[in-house]
């Protein structure tokens, strides 16, 4: 296998245990040092997990391997072989593939279509797609996923199409794996599958780095455990020779905020209802048919259910982004035919479920992006109070400990995690009435997490309600006072969190409970 550019190639240690060895690495930013002299050495066919705070710089070096970003100093070495990967094409040459937190797949094509996508294979310059299906048969059956090749992506849920994204990279010879956040939206079921499918990959030679919040996963799954803080590497440790504080300790440099659910008082009064809400579509089944429920004043009322049974639908509906049939009221007053615009001003506030596609504007500034939904409030006449504006941002970077060097820099400069703090952090600043969160700590280290869960709960305990959609179950069941779960476009099961497990959830989401 030959790794990145010929001209610059230079074998040094063929033959060696260490299938990638990073020496060294720096990389900076305006106004942030990303990654600071870290070192990283990774063993043949194994799984090695990549761990840190958000900002921590873990995902910029993993960018830095596979040719996204250039070092600004520091040695790669793939297979024994010196070199530095001009772009991410380079890298698949070399056998690296990459799977990001948000999947790259195109919902019109076919499975089939999506894995062999920019390398169609050919016989005579005619596509020839009996090989490709054959192909990646073969993948599939060799590390056990069983999926249908001609349904669209569309079709798919999270689990899925997880696994198709893992196919498409080892289509193209990928013997190197990174994963970036791969359980941040499975049920625990999925998670089994996953890992499975992972020992079936190291067993075949794969190497694996992965990339986590989730400790328990991280220590259930790995060979070796590499510990980045502030950009700098911390440690390497064996799985066996630390324990889930111990690792979050070395991840934060100090004790850890408890995650401890405290007893609540849930008021009276009704602050969201949805009565016989159906979510129309013209093509298939309606992903929302006849659900009503409740939300009282100072409850969080979470939603479980595996990604594609209708949460997605459900916000949307509520926000008022789809038609839909039924009533939906806030406040005890009935905003069905009421727009976007005025359902905020009516006290809803949402986080929503993909930062970059629906939460942010990753070009513009901070302060511009803490000011989306809340325009009014810092507007003088028609003109926007930019103080007003900036020390408000300024505040919220503060209050929820996003790492930026300003308010001034463009969000695209953040780490996901921290992006993803912005974004709850503007919602929860304007002390809404009603909160719709979808998967609000998604991304975020376990330190930022407790302090996101603190905000949310002294809001909640303020007198604000919370529609909880999550794929955490850990936070589901940490968080919510009451949890209804949500399959094939209905609410399945109200379940008391104080008796649930993850298992239990988990049953009940894929229905075979």
């Amino acid at each position: 296998m030959q790794a990145g550019s010929k001209k610059s190639s230079q074998t040094l240690s063929a033959g060696s245990a260490n299938v990638v060895e990073l020496a060294n690495i720096s990389k900076s930013f305006p106004g942030v040092i990303a990654n600071r002299d870290i070192s990283l050495q990774v063993a043949r066919a194994t799984i090695h997990a990549i761990v840190g705070e958000n900002g921590a710089g873990k995902s910029t070096l993993m960018k830095i391997l596979y040719g996204l970003h250039q070092p600004d100093s520091g040695t790669i070495l793939v297979n024994g072989v010196l070199t530095q990967f001009k772009s991410p094409s380079e890298a698949m040459d070399a056998g690296i593939g990459m799977v990001h937190q948000h999947f790259m797949l195109a919902d019109n094509l076919t499975v089939l279509e999506n894995i062999i996508l920019g390398s169609e294979p050919t016989k005579f310059g005619v596509l020839s797609l009996g090989d490709a299906r054959k192909h990646v048969k073969d993948l599939a059956t060799s590390i056990g996923v069983e999926i249908d090749l001609d349904l669209p992506i569309s079709e798919l849920g999270v689990g899925q199409r997880q696994r198709v994204e893992i196919l498409k990279v080892l289509f193209r010879g990928a013997e190197i794996l990174v994963l970036d956040e791969p359980t941040a939206v499975l049920v625990p079921q999925e998670v089994d599958e996953l890992f499975a499918n992972l020992r079936k990959l190291v067993a075949n030679g794969t190497t694996i780095l992965f990339i986590s919040h989730k400790l328990d996963e991280v220590l259930a799954i790995s060979d070796a455990i590499t510990v980045i803080r502030q950009g700098s590497t911390v440690a390497t440790v064996s799985p066996k020779s630390v324990d889930r504080l111990k690792l979050a300790e070395l991840m934060v440099g100090s004790d850890l905020p408890s995650h401890g659910k405290r007893a609540t008082k849930v008021g009276e009064k009704v602050q969201l209802a949805a009565r016989n809400l159906t979510v129309i579509a013209k093509d298939r089944k309606n992903p929302i048919q006849d659900i009503s429920f409740e939300v009282f004043e100072s409850e969080i009322v979470g939603i479980a259910g595996v990604d594609g049974n209708g949460q997605f639908e459900l916000c949307e509906a509520l926000l008022g982004l789809v038609a839909s049939q039924g009533t939906i009221e806030i406040g005890g007053s009935d905003v069905s035919d009421l727009s976007i615009r005025e359902r905020l001003d009516q006290g809803l506030a949402y986080i929503p479920f993909d930062r970059h596609r629906e939460g942010l504007m990753l070009a513009a500034s901070l302060w511009e992006n803490a000011l989306l939904g809340h325009e009014a409030s810092l507007s003088r006449g028609p003109m926007i109070d930019l103080i007003s504006a900036k020390n408000s941002c300024r505040e919220i970077i503060e209050r929820f400990g996003v790492m930026t060097p300003n308010e001034l820099v463009p969000a695209f400069v953040l780490s996901g995690g921290n992006q993803q703090k912005l974004v709850v952090g503007r919602n929860l600043a304007t002390a809404p009435k009603v909160l719709i969160a979808a998967h609000p700590t998604r991304g975020i280290d376990v330190g930022a997490q407790a302090a996101v869960w603190e905000e949310i709960r002294r809001s909640r305990d303020a007198g604000m309600s919370v529609l909880l959609v999550s794929a955490d179950l850990e936070e589901v069941l940490g968080l919510s006072d009451r949890i209804l779960v949500m399959f094939d476009g209905e609410i399945s099961a109200e379940i008391d969190p104080k008796s649930a497990t993850p298992q239990i959830l988990g049953k009940y989401m894929t229905g075979t409970q």
